[in-house]
């Protein structure tokens, strides 16, 4: 292939705005850039002196830049943002963690609207507040209002089957207006109280509590006027915990640590003047790469196609950060303000999040010298030519044999790839036979990388003794797969932790490590994450499972005569209740079928 001839290619490029996209001798994109003048920018990477670490090294591996033209600099930012999601390239500065945020959502299509948790689009009719830095937070905020103010929170279709109150309403977490306890205009008002305080007006919230109170106790109602004065007391100790000093709107808080080519961000959230968590990030990092440079590629990957505040306060400068602030007005549709340089409460709230930052990233480096440490002694013990760069484990959980899933968790050389997990949920075995199970899940998986290219492990984990382990080995042979070692993690004697035996394939032997080894630790840890995983997936087909009438399940039985026995009988309780005789009487359900119905739903399970 030729080499890149830089100054021929340089002398072709606009100097209008744009993207650039460097690639190397494999078609790889090693750096996405963007620019407000292509030629000038691009030009720059090809100085003679002045240039980073950094960027000499890629420039030695370039073999073709790609250029898109934009129309403005602003287009160009989003492209941008855009292709670094997509594309992953190895010298840009990336957000790992691209999940969506919770919110509280309260449903507004009902006269009794219910309050939970939402992730992903906002196409539901109602009110969104948030987003909330974790699930936990959330559940805390949701578990804190049904106390305040008892909207409910239950599914719609447990709310519409009630015929007396469940136990929320015993344990005063909830009003019963499934079972019209309140009426729709008290309730409205509970809905108002929630609405204010998500909105940061508790406040106002408590001045309504307040006169309602007074009302109360005017007309001699102690009872009602008492329970009042509780959560106009509940709402002050609120308001001194999670509210920011001098603060009323929205606005969220970054601070950038960086150190030894990684780096953190935290961010805590505020909205309405309350405080409603933090949450730290771990983009990963070129290792030159400064906190203006880390913290613009974090605001531009995090905060362009979602919601965000009106304010942004900031640890860093980013880099072009008029630019930034420009683009984010235009994403969001509101002003968007990126302020540095703060005095006072917001200082103390700045150092805060700062102090965070650091102690996270610390934490996350000590945390990931252990696991180096970890791995360098698996390495040693299984006595492997080199630390494995990818390593799988199997595990497969089920309830007496029904529904098998198996999992599959992978670990690199920084830990957990939870990106690169996978689950099987394996059909047509003799119910409980474990080996089958392990033998298509492996199949299946294997099969795949394969055909596809894909990467396969250094050393492949199976949980299970010498029978799992000979299954493994034979899928792989018949696969063709070389290269990779086979270890079986045995339980010890009542599956207790620190007694494991490794079998490894190919020379039979097999070993026991001391209880306090590191070596041990990481096996542990990869074995428990498989089973963990292999069990999540089994409970949501179980799950799914109960969902599903046996009615569906029986021959004769169509869409019609299910919906007349559901309708004429009450219900699948009902149904399942019935008699023979009681079935019978259904139109269209002679004997052989409402004898078959009951068995359905009364025979014992195998």
């Amino acid at each position: 292939m030729l080499a890149f001839d830089a100054d021929d290619f340089i002398n072709t490029l606009t100097t209008r705005p744009g993207v650039y996209r460097m690639l190397n001798a494999a078609d790889t994109v090693l750096y996405v850039g963007k620019a407000r003048n292509l030629r000038k920018r691009v030009a720059s990477y090809f100085r003679r002196s002045g240039l980073s670490v950094k960027t000499r090294s890629l420039v030695e591996q370039i073999a073709a830049i790609e250029i898109t033209v934009t129309n403005t600099e602003n287009e160009a930012l989003l492209l941008e943002n855009n292709l670094i999601k997509q594309l992953k390239p190895r010298y840009n500065v990336l957000l790992r963690d691209d999940k969506s945020y919770p919110y509280i959502y309260l449903s507004g299509d009902r006269e009794y609207p219910r309050l939970t948790v939402h992730r992903g689009a906002k196409r539901g009719k109602g009110r969104y507040f948030g987003p909330y830095p974790s699930a936990r937070s959330v559940r805390e905020s949701l578990h804190l209002l049904q106390k305040l103010f008892r909207v409910r929170q239950c599914e719609d279709s447990f709310f519409r089957n009630r015929s007396r109150p469940c136990l929320q309403y015993q344990i005063k977490r909830c009003t019963a207006p499934c079972v019209g306890y309140i009426s729709v205009e008290d309730y409205a008002v509970d809905v108002r109280d929630t609405t204010l305080f998500l909105n940061g007006k508790s406040s106002a919230v408590i001045d309504g509590l307040v006169e309602r109170m007074e009302a109360t106790s005017t007309a001699l109602d102690y009872e009602q006027a008492a329970g009042l004065r509780d959560q106009i007391a509940s709402l002050h100790h609120i308001q001194e915990k999670q509210y920011v000093s001098n603060e009323k709107g929205d606005l969220d808080i970054l601070a950038c640590a960086a150190d030894k080519g990684f780096a953190c961000v935290q961010v805590f959230y505020v909205r309405g003047g309350r405080n409603l968590g933090n949450a730290a990030f771990y983009p990963k990092t070129p290792v030159d790469a400064g906190n203006e440079t880390i913290l613009a590629a974090f605001i531009s990957q995090y905060y362009l196609g979602r919601s965000m505040p009106n304010e942004l306060l900031l640890s860093h400068t980013p880099e072009d950060r008029a630019l930034l602030q420009e683009v984010l007005c235009s994403d969001s549709g509101h002003r968007v303000k990126l302020t540095v340089n703060v005095r006072g409460d917001r200082a103390r709230w700045l150092a805060l999040a700062t102090s965070n930052a650091e102690q996270a990233l610390a934490t996350y480096l000590n945390t990931r010298r252990g696991y180096t440490d970890r791995l360098r002694q698996l390495s040693r013990a299984l006595e492997l030519a080199e630390a494995p760069e990818r390593m799988e484990c199997f595990d497969i959980s089920h309830t007496q044999g029904e529904l098998a899933v198996a999992s599959c968790v992978v670990f690199g050389m920084e830990g957990p790839l939870k990106s690169d997990y996978r689950r099987f949920n394996i059909r047509n075995i003799q119910p409980g036979d474990d080996y089958a199970a392990m033998e298509q899940a492996l199949s299946r998986r294997y099969t795949r990388l394969m055909k596809e290219e894909g990467k396969l492990p250094d050393l492949l984990f199976i949980d299970g003794g010498k029978g799992q382990l000979s299954v493994a080995q034979r899928v792989l042979d018949e696969l063709q797969v070389t290269g990779v070692e086979i270890v079986g993690i045995a339980k010890g004697p009542d599956r207790k932790p620190g007694l494991e035996t490794l079998h490894l394939a190919g020379n039979g032997r097999k070993m026991h490590l001391p209880p306090d080894s590191p070596a041990l630790h990481l096996v542990q840890q990869i074995r428990d994450e498989a089973h963990r995983f292999a069990i999540t997936g089994h409970r949501q087909q179980r799950a799914q499972a109960r969902k599903t009438s046996p009615l569906e399940q029986l021959p004769g039985i169509g869409p019609k005569r299910r919906q007349k026995l559901l309708k004429q009988l009450g219900g699948i309780r009902e149904v399942a209740r019935a008699g023979v005789e009681d079935l019978q009487m259904v139109k269209g359900i002679n004997r052989t079928l409402a004898q078959q119905i009951y068995d359905a739903f009364h025979s014992d399970p195998t």
